[in-house]
């Protein structure tokens, strides 16, 4: 395969481990040395890791030299491993939950070190930050993004406010796209796999003149479900999705280049439905499921989620040392879904809900690099409008439709600078201030009747909530650290960061239940500290990333849902707190060891200890303050996740070979802030596949083989347990065994 078209597979970045074990992979990993120098000969004196290159301080960077704990996966790494989707890269980047969430196809629940998203819905501001280049995208329904035409998936750990737009106290994924090289380029994939999967990507890029490149991708994504429902026939867990990107560059000049691009994604998939744990009293009739994966529904399947987005970004040169960079962008996300939370054919808890979101972003970025400074600073305004309603049809008597909308207009000023202070020492210091206006109005409507939101029709017989308020949030993020880089292969550094994310209204807010729900939730914070080692040994065979952190985690904003009677009937009740004190501490190793040219090996491990110290709970049924701490535990957040993988290449007459497999094993895991029946244990997946590349670096061929053993495990519910819900307490899982099989052509 030509050297232009792969990477080095010998210095491969793969990461992966069965992780039962923790001591055992740790004194594996420190074994590493040993068994390295055992193999060393003078054949493999050559072989080294690859340098990896990030953007994690808004600037490329060897990996090595980021004080940041980041991870970074590339294109050929991504094919390699199988990884179609961003919520696989979670194997590969240590105290990261990225999965989808309950009920859907494509809206992302993210965790990181803890902190993230439980509720998907609008007008709640995620704890992670997803972005697609330097864009950010405010909501999460579409944010499960697909893989095709990436250049490589980056996950930064930790707060991240003095340098990326909004809520990354959690952390940030970015999704980077091909650059446009003006080349000409094509490429084109089909697949084939289990449940009937067929997947096409077609992507390119040419120069129309020598400024001017154009570049184009589609992709579509087919499988029929894994299961069904089981009373109309519909396909549950299926896929149904079309994505596409194009992109321009002007190089007006050999110091300023103006990129224009444009996405737009429509995802036709069916709701999910969830498997009842218990029997239903309602719907006796009911074919009982007997596979995790089906369901009954009392809905019309139907589904769409439709996302858009379009930026401008120029780059201007000053100087050698000066650049001014300009994000312009706009996104727009509809979704239009069908949820039921009781999973039978009776109405017991119909949700059909609607969702809208509009946002509009402006960056500016003045960046230096210098002998011994480098300086990004910049201004930030988003403004973006969230509106949605949903209904809750209880037993098809009543209706509680639920809707509103909040405006958020944020503008931040940011600004982080690294000074060497000698050829060892260097010192950064960051801030960033931010002020979000939010305007918000919230109703509550109860009716007669079965009542789709933003349908006419039905007869208002009570109302639950309605107002409107304003609020503003404001608050200043600094970050300070000081780096030791003891030689070319060994960096230490300690660092304080604090991070931000801003507060708003309930827009569930049910009054009836709790007067105060109208008032804003404030703000959360989170002070990290952390002490990291970037470090390659051997003559860069072995590279050993670590750290060890600990987070004050303050007015935590927490979601809760519980169902109440009020006035004879059966109502959820759903509250936004500003409710927890917690304190959480872990550590991180990443490992990659080139064993010989051919064999590497990677061993990623995570462990995180969170605590809540305080939680203050309105319990709708007491009406009254509660302190249930010890009580609660965090969601998404398993105290162990590991991965130990393996990529071996083998040159042949016909071309080359590589071999990869891994074990990623996540502990067990908290679906909710309560313990309840729908908490899983910890579970082991085994992924291998086999890729040959052509000689010519135009073909090749790949099966991919994912969770091998059809490991099955519950990742996310519904609990509405007892009677008043018919005992609703339902279950969604990972994705059973697949196999599939790509044939890709490229020049």
């Amino acid at each position: 395969m030509a050297n232009n078209n792969k990477i080095n597979y010998r210095a491969t970045y793969p990461r992966n481990l069965k992780p039962s074990l923790l001591a055992l992979a740790i004194s594996s990993c420190l074994a590493m040395p040993a068994l390295a120098q055992e193999t060393t000969s003078s054949d493999d004196e050559a072989v080294k890791l690859e340098r990896i290159e990030v953007t994690a301080r808004r600037t490329v960077e060897n990996l090595q030299t980021v004080p940041v704990a980041v991870t970074s996966l590339g294109e050929e790494q991504l094919a390699q491993r199988g990884i179609d989707n961003i919520t696989s890269v979670q194997q590969y980047s240590p105290n990261t939950t990225l999965q989808v969430s309950r009920g859907t196809n494509s809206t992302l629940t993210a965790y990181i070190r803890g902190i993230g998203q439980q509720d998907p819905l609008w007008g709640f501001e995620p704890g992670v930050g997803i972005y697609i280049d330097d864009v950010y995208l405010a909501r999460p329904q579409g944010a499960a993004l697909d893989v095709y035409d990436v250049e490589r998936i980056e996950v930064l750990r930790g707060p991240q406010g003095t340098l990326y737009g909004r809520n990354t106290i959690g952390g940030a994924v970015k999704y980077v796209t091909k650059t446009l090289t003006g080349d000409n380029q094509f490429a084109v994939r089909g697949t084939l796999g289990s449940y009937n999967q067929r997947d096409l990507k077609i992507s390119g890029q040419t120069g129309l003149s020598d400024s001017v490149f154009i570049s184009g991708a589609f992709a579509t994504f087919n499988r029929d479900g894994f299961g069904k429902f089981l009373n109309t026939g519909d396909d549950n867990y299926n896929k149904d999705l079309m994505s596409g990107r194009v992109s321009l560059q002007w190089n007006l000049a050999d110091n300023f280049r103006v990129n224009l691009a444009a996405d737009k994604t429509v995802d036709d998939s069916n709701p999910r439905g969830g498997f009842r744990l218990f029997p239903s009293a309602l719907a006796p009739t009911d074919i009982r499921p007997t596979k995790v994966y089906d369901a009954n529904i009392s809905m019309p399947v139907k589904n769409k989620v439709e996302t858009e987005g379009q930026s401008l970004t120029l780059n201007w040169d000053l100087t050698d040392n000066w650049t001014i960079k300009s994000v312009t962008a706009r996104r727009e996300g509809v979704t239009d879904t069908n949820i039921d939370f009781d999973s039978t054919s009776f109405p017991t808890l119909d949700i059909p809900a609607f969702y809208e979101d509009k946002q509009t972003s402006q960056e500016l970025q003045l960046l230096y690099s210098g002998e011994r400074l480098k300086l990004a600073s910049g201004f930030y305004y988003y403004s973006g409008e969230a509106c949605g309603a949903f209904g809750q049809v209880v037993y098809g008597l009543t209706t509680t439709e639920n809707g509103g909308c909040v405006d958020t207009d944020s503008t931040a000023f940011y600004s982080q600078g690294t000074y060497q202070l000698d050829e060892k020492w260097s010192l950064t210091l960051g801030g960033r201030y931010t002020k979000d206006d939010k305007d918000a109005s919230v109703y509550r409507y109860v009716y007669n009747g079965y009542k789709f939101p933003r349908q006419s029709g039905g007869t208002r017989i009570g109302v639950q909530t309605d107002f409107t308020d304003s609020a503003s949030f404001s608050h200043f993020s600094p970050r300070l650290g000081v780096e030791y880089q003891h030689s070319n292969d060994l960096m230490l550094y300690g660092s304080y960061t604090n991070g931000f994310k801003s507060g708003g209204f309930d827009m569930r807010a049910n009054q009836a239940v709790n007067p105060d729900a109208n008032k804003p939730y404030t703000e959360e914070t989170v002070d990290t500290y952390e002490l990291g080692m970037k470090s390659e040994w051997l003559n860069q065979r072995l590279r050993l990333n670590a750290a060890v952190f600990m987070s004050k985690y303050d007015d935590m904003q927490v979601t809760v849902q519980r169902s109440v009677e009020l006035n004879g009937s059966v109502t959820v009740a759903s509250q936004v707190l500003n409710a927890a004190n917690a304190d959480i501490k872990g550590a991180e190793l990443e490992a990659t060891f080139a064993a010989t040219r051919d064999f590497n090996l990677s061993l990623i491990l995570g462990y995180v200890d969170a605590e809540f110290n305080e939680v203050e709970f309105f319990d709708p049924n007491q009406q009254r303050v509660i302190d249930v701490s010890n009580l609660w535990s965090f969601a998404n957040t398993p105290k162990v996740t590991a991965t130990l993988a393996g990529t071996y290449s083998i040159a042949t007459s016909v071309g080359e070979i590589v071999v990869a497999g891994n074990m990623a094993h996540r502990g067990k895991t908290q679906i909710f802030e309560i313990p309840s029946i729908l908490d899983y244990g910890g579970y082991t997946l085994f992924n291998a596949g086999v890729t040959w590349y052509s000689n010519d670096g135009h073909w090749d061929l790949s099966l991919q083989g994912k969770n091998l053993g059809n490991k099955q495990a519950r990742i996310a519910g519904y609990n509405f347990a007892g009677p008043v819900l018919d005992n609703s307490v339902l279950g969604f899982y990972i994705d059973p065994r697949t196999v599939s099989l790509s044939v890709g052509y490229r020049f």
